[in-house]
């Protein structure tokens, strides 16, 4: 069945809705197999070390850089049309926002879609701090949050009312982005090879970053043939768990991509779990383990709403089509990661060491 026909059968909401469940379910099982995490790559960067879980990051966000880039190349991608290149980014929002949530998933210990693959998995902390990151992500969208947002996110923000295309501000070729995808491809297959990490994991790795390619493409696809317009998006976890809290909580609420996405995401993790025997519950240690967790899972919800996504969403998503303030907030938000283990949990380790 050809996208038109499909549109023809279920409508366009639906469709896009499908696309998302689609995306979800490619980009759950990969992240869930490859164990792919922005906090556990920069606490282990922090503390020194470029072993497997840095090697996973790289191969993620490389395999985004290069799907995305050569699928431009191809005309199957026009970036320039993006949602999150369309509007004016924000520089302090990035800056404030990653910087917070950076700090966030270090104490939540995983940033918003590794708490979302981790609670199709049966952990119930990634459950509680999972929902509070919804709530204060929809709080800081359009509820008491929102005038601190917009306040802060309007204090510097990109010129000529749309992002900054950094391959066009750098003057890069047309191949720019390609060039330096399959550069950080590089620097990941070696890493990858230094810890001796199984062909497995290797591709589920890569799997995530396709899945980010694979919303671009779908979604892209659909605008073209679309009566009604259609946001060009991609995987992201702060916007998507807003919406899809409320579509569950409002009559009236309609489907979108955002709407499957995050449900796929959960089937996904949630059915590999199962095939691979690695469902099981958990809970939380103690009411301090709880009281960190449900800090940082606030900290991710507002931060990743002022920085203008995720980890995910910014980090991967925003990166691959190189939108300047999604670079900005993911570098933020590997600084607000590292200082925040240097400060609390390395401190802490030191200290427990001292007292022995």
């Amino acid at each position: 069945m050809d996208l038109i026909a499909l549109i023809d059968r279920i409508g366009e909401a639906p469709t896009a809705a499908l696309f998302g469940l689609f995306t979800g379910l490619v980009f759950g099982v990969a992240a869930q197999r490859s164990r792919f995490c922005l906090r556990a790559a920069s606490v282990e960067f922090a503390r020194g070390l470029m072993k497997d879980k840095v090697a996973v990051w790289f191969l993620t966000f490389s395999t985004a850089l290069v799907w995305v880039q050569g699928a431009r190349l191809l005309g199957f991608i026009e970036t320039e049309e993006a949602r999150m290149m369309a509007v004016p980014g924000s520089w302090s929002g990035a800056i404030i926002g990653g910087l917070l949530f950076g700090a966030g998933m270090v104490l939540a210990r995983g940033c918003s879609g590794r708490l979302l693959v981790l609670a199709a998995t049966g952990n119930l902390r990634s459950v509680v701090s999972g929902l509070v990151f919804a709530v204060v992500a929809q709080m800081s969208l359009s509820g008491v949050l929102s005038p601190l947002r917009d306040t802060l996110a309007a204090l510097w923000i990109t010129d000529g009312g749309r992002n900054m295309d950094l391959l066009t501000t750098l003057g890069l070729p047309d191949a720019g982005g390609l060039l330096i995808g399959l550069a950080f491809a590089a620097i990941a297959l070696y890493l990858s090879w230094k810890e001796r990490i199984g062909l497995s994991r290797l591709v589920f790795a890569s799997g995530v970053g396709f899945a980010v390619a694979l919303g671009w493409a779908l979604t892209y696809s659909l605008s073209r043939v679309a009566f009604e317009p259609v946001q060009i998006e991609s995987a992201t976890f702060s916007g998507p768990s807003a919406h899809t809290l409320m579509f569950f909580l409002d009559k009236y609420a309609v489907l979108e991509f955002d709407i499957g996405l995050v449900p796929g995401v959960v089937i996904g993790s949630f059915l590999a779990a199962i095939a691979t025997r690695e469902f099981r519950f958990q809970g939380f240690s103690d009411e301090s383990n709880m009281r960190r967790s449900m800090t940082g899972a606030v900290l991710m919800g507002f931060g990743a709403m002022l920085a203008g996504g995720c980890a995910i969403g910014a980090g991967v998503t925003g990166g691959s089509i190189f939108a300047g303030t999604a670079w900005l907030a993911l570098f933020c938000m590997w600084v607000g990661a590292m200082v925040t283990d240097l400060l609390v949990d390395q401190r802490g380790l030191n200290g427990a060491a001292a007292t022995r």
